[in-house]
């Protein structure tokens, strides 16, 4: 499929396992700032990835709970190098840091898919762009994991001439100093971290040409893994608009998602599944929450399902659950 914008961002479970032993470390109260985003008191799955939008709630909470007004960039700082993933054995086995670097930025979305990281070199300068997010603390959490990484695989050599924050008001400048060991601009149109470019010409010391070959096909088979679970969740928000013209159909989804029919059904056949049965099953879904927790009259129900007659949305939501769909409704409703 092409290249399409990604609605519901998410981050690598690491990332917030890393903050919760960050934190942790730092004495603060996990238990009450983990319930914000109705998470345990424990180490968070690192396999799981984590939706992004929970972000201004929980640094939110963090901040309250801590009484840190930059808590963000306290807890980045105590952050130990992202270790353990294929990104990393993409840097070790790479010819030169620029070449880990470029190649890491290519799968940023196994880290990020929040953020639209690129490396520009103008000149002497070189900087990583795209370092925009609307919650500082978050920002200012993965700028300084990003710095500790780069760090890590040049044994210390990589040192950041400048940070560029989008935001207005931050940390004092001897504070970011201190964590970021350089100069940080706030107020810059975006979030950047700028270093001597000749920084990418640093040779690996474990530089494996075949390795980051086998290293690169890993990496390319979890970023399409990860583009194909985003894939269902992704038709169902155009599904609704579809039902609405009455345009629900194979070449019409292909066409708003910007790939060709026969490469969505694919898609969907990689996924063990096919256009009619997640069709069938976002109007069971749909019928069944407009059911239970709306007013809306069943002709308006048939409407939004995308059923042309009462008798076709019958038929088909008994065979979902048994019961038509008045019985279901009073029975839900009922025990509301």
């Amino acid at each position: 499929m092409t290249s399409k914008p990604y609605t519901q961002s998410s981050d690598a479970g690491i990332f917030l396992w890393m903050t919760y032993h960050a934190m942790a470390k730092m004495g603060l109260d996990t238990a009450a700032i983990f319930a914000s985003v109705a998470l345990p008191d424990q180490p968070p799955d690192l396999t799981a990835r984590r939706a992004n939008n929970t972000q201004a709630t929980f640094w939110q909470a963090a901040e309250r709970i801590s009484g840190d007004t930059d808590i963000g960039l306290h807890t980045g700082g105590m952050m130990q190098p992202y270790r353990g993933q294929v990104i990393e054995y993409l840097f070790l086995s790479s010819p030169t840091l620029g070449a880990g670097l470029t190649r890491a930025l290519r799968y940023h979305r196994l880290w990020t898919d929040a953020m639209q990281m690129t490396l520009q070199v103008e000149g002497d300068s070189a900087r990583i762009s795209g370092l925009n997010h609307p919650v500082r603390h978050y920002l200012e959490c993965a700028v300084a994991v990003f710095l500790q990484f780069f760090r890590h695989f040049s044994e210390g050599e990589f040192v950041p001439s400048q940070i560029w924050l989008p935001h207005q008001t931050g940390a004092s400048a001897e504070e970011y100093q201190r964590v970021y060991g350089c100069e940080t601009r706030l107020g810059q149109t975006e979030g950047a971290i700028v270093f001597p470019a000749c920084l990418l010409d640093r040779p690996s010391p474990a530089a494996e040409p075949q390795l980051f070959a086998v290293h690169d096909a890993i990496a390319a088979q979890y970023l399409q893994a990860l583009d194909n679970r985003d894939l269902i969740p992704q038709i169902q928000r155009e599904l609704g608009g579809l039902f609405e013209l009455g345009e629900v159909t194979l070449e019409h989804l292909a066409a708003r998602l910007q790939t060709t029919p026969r490469s969505l059904r694919s898609e969907l056949a990689n996924l063990g599944t096919s256009f009619n049965e997640v069709v069938a099953q976002y109007r069971e879904r749909l019928a069944r929450r407009l059911l239970a927790r709306t007013t809306e009259s069943l002709d308006q129900i048939i409407y939004l399902t995308g059923y042309s007659e009462p008798a076709a949305f019958t038929r088909a939501f008994k065979r979902w659950t048994g019961e038509t769909p008045t019985d279901y409704r009073k029975r839900k409703q009922s025990n509301s």
